[in-house]
């Protein structure tokens, strides 16, 4: 295999950050001897990959396959994209400083529409044709996975294959697979059949969506199950990660507590695909954190899920790491708190004492919003966590909600602003006078965007101009001093929109707009929305048709093929009882069998030949 350490070298002193594109990070591994190399390339900076948990769990898991080396790539910022390009170096692997297309195998991730982009920008560099159908014998297998899979056909032409849902034993099989293939002299057309026999793999060569539903041939299934790790138990993350020697976005120790969610939120997308809810034991979380933070150094441990106040043993861990960690420094943190699980004695157990900001997530302003998306939420519960937080010391919260929602209209969108005066209000009487001026809400607005295998599927997004008029409704309606106010960007919505709920013609679109110079869209300073306005009209396709339209619940829809596990009679009852106003109690998911009758909408799907 090449090495391109010495191409490489003379480059760093022309560009930002060299630290982006070296090796020998602290955990970093490296084998000499491996038979099978893989490259888990993340879409953007190195910063942001290395703060991704899956690219370390896979990297962890890959190595414990004897003959196989787990390498890394990321996006080169565009500095060293020029570099490469005029001194004709490929993109490589950061353990080998191997040319990615030496490769035997790319897991690209999928973690948000608008790095779509920056995949072409990676198979470009790396010289690996753009598609799929364009790839010879000698090119690696390019694999897909993550979030974004769950509607995998704007990019399935960028990709041999597809993984939908969970990796960690998904991936054992598919390098497997791939090697098995080779030892017995199989072309790439048959090594992908046999892809396709991998449960939770999709092979988008082996499907036709011209009619709209997808139709399967050579054998492929015609629906593609997701994978399901179904214990956390038997697979343990890695507790000496790669410590990067520049600071990153989330520079702390990383470790999952349960995956899946059974609140049932209404617009989620990750709590509907990610069940069942599985937790880890608290013996194995404690013990990964205390072997983490001994083997990085580092001083921040974040226990991450979708919902990590679900936890039935939380408030035991948290007392034990509390213990643990007395007088090391040594922060623990949540990415949020539910305001239905919030005490004050959490809150000083996650921050070790100090008034560190607390984050909630209403999600929306008006007890009816909340019903509609099934937020499990009052207006009183809200307001008596911030009584109970500020009276305690507190002086910081931040809050998100979401506009754009169905059914909502512009008097829900100033109940945010009516609801964020009375959080106000109740911080300023739980604090002493001289304390009110330093009182401050954070205040994150995000626009509603339709995601497939959702209950909202089938739901209009808001046009630019909806969304316009829809935060300045917000605007007037937010109180004037004590609040930092923020917004998404109405144009990256809809983009993220017309992603998430198209096919595969949106393919074209990506690969003009990435021609055009678009890359690095999920960084404000460099989206520019008229490459994708200009990409959209020269590819004959209509944003507002894909985005803005009412779907009628029954017509064929680009990811029918994909099996996320939920019945989509159940997200049409969902959908139902969404209009009605009726929330629906915490999801037993958690204890499907598949049996074909819901435990927690008592009906039964078998009616309609579908099973939860």
């Amino acid at each position: 295999m090449t090495d391109l350490w010495p191409q490489i070298e003379p480059l760093l002193t022309a560009v930002e950050r060299p630290a982006r594109y070296i090796d020998r990070e602290w955990g970093a591994l490296h084998s000499s001897d491996a038979e099978y190399h893989v490259a888990l390339v993340y879409p953007d900076t190195y910063e942001l990959g290395m703060a991704n948990p899956a690219l370390g769990i896979l990297y962890e898991r890959l190595s414990t396959i004897p003959g196989v080396a787990p390498e890394r790539a990321f996006v080169p910022w565009k500095d060293m994209a020029v570099q490469l390009r005029t001194h004709a170096v490929p993109l490589y692997a950061l353990e080998s400083c191997t040319p990615l297309g030496e490769m035997d195998l790319l897991g690209i991730t999928l973690p948000y529409e608008l790095t779509y982009s920056n995949i072409l920008e990676v198979l470009d560099l790396a010289g690996i044709p753009l598609r799929a159908a364009g790839r010879s014998e000698d090119d690696p297998l390019v694999i897909g996975g993550g979030p974004c899979a769950f509607n995998p056909e704007p990019v399935a032409p960028f990709f041999d294959a597809i993984l939908i849902g969970d990796g960690e034993e998904a991936i054992v099989e598919i390098v497997n697979t791939h090697r098995a293939a080779r030892m017995n002299g199989l072309s790439r057309s048959e090594t992908l059949v046999a892809l396709s026999g991998v449960r939770g793999v999709y092979v988008p060569s082996l499907y036709d969506v011209s009619g709209g539903a997808a139709l399967p041939r050579d054998g492929a299934p015609t629906r593609i199950a997701k994978r399901v790790l179904t214990d956390l138990g038997t697979v343990r993350p890695p507790v000496c990660p790669i410590v990067p020697f520049m600071d990153v976005v989330h520079d702390r120790v990383t470790v999952e507590v349960l995956r899946g969610c059974t609140r049932g939120c209404r617009f989620c997308q990750a709590g509907m695909v990610y069940r069942p809810t599985r937790e880890r034991s608290a013996d194995s979380i404690v013990r990964d954190v205390l072997a983490g933070l001994q083997c990085t150094g580092h001083e921040e441990v974040s226990l991450t899920s979708l919902s990590t106040a679900d936890h039935s043993q939380l408030e035991d861990i948290l007392r034990r790491l509390s213990r643990r960690l007395e007088g090391t420094g040594v922060s623990v943190s949540l990415p949020s708190l539910r305001v239905d699980a919030f005490s004050v004695e959490l809150a000083r157990l996650l921050s070790g004492g100090r008034k560190v900001g607390l984050t909630f997530a209403p999600e929306a302003g008006t007890q009816k919003m909340r019903d509609v998306i099934n937020k499990n939420v009052t207006e009183e519960q809200l307001l008596d966590t911030v009584r109970q937080a500020f009276s305690a010391g507190w002086h910081r919260i931040k809050l998100y909600f979401m506009i754009g929602l169905p059914t909502e209209t512009d008097a829900d969108v100033a109940g945010i602003g009516a609801l964020v005066h009375k959080v106000l209000d109740a911080a300023r009487d739980s604090v002493e006078p001289s304390k009110r001026g330093g009182i401050r809400i954070g205040v994150s607005v995000s626009t509603f965007v339709p995601k497939s295998h959702t209950p909202f599927q089938w739901d209009a997004q808001l046009t630019l101009e909806e969304v316009r008029q829809r935060q300045q409704v917000l605007r007037d309606s937010m109180p004037r001093r004590g609040i930092d106010l923020s917004w998404h960007d109405p144009e990256v919505s809809f983009l993220e929109g017309v992603f998430a709920r198209g096919g595969r013609e949106l393919a074209d679109v990506i690969e003009h707009a990435w021609r055009a110079g678009a890359k690095y869209d999920a960084w404000n300073e460099e989206f520019d929305p008229a490459r994708w306005h200009e990409a959209l009209d020269v590819c004959a396709v209509d944003p507002l048709a894909i985005a803005s339209r009412d779907r009628d619940v029954y017509e064929a829809l680009p990811w029918g093929h994909i099996d996320a596990g939920i019945s989509p009679s159940y997200l049409r009852i969902e959908r139902d009882r969404s209009r009605e106003g009726v929330r629906t109690p915490d999801c037993s998911f958690q204890g499907c069998t598949g049996c074909g009758v819901c435990p927690t909408l008592g009906v039964d799907l078998v009616l309609s030949g579908e099973r939860t």
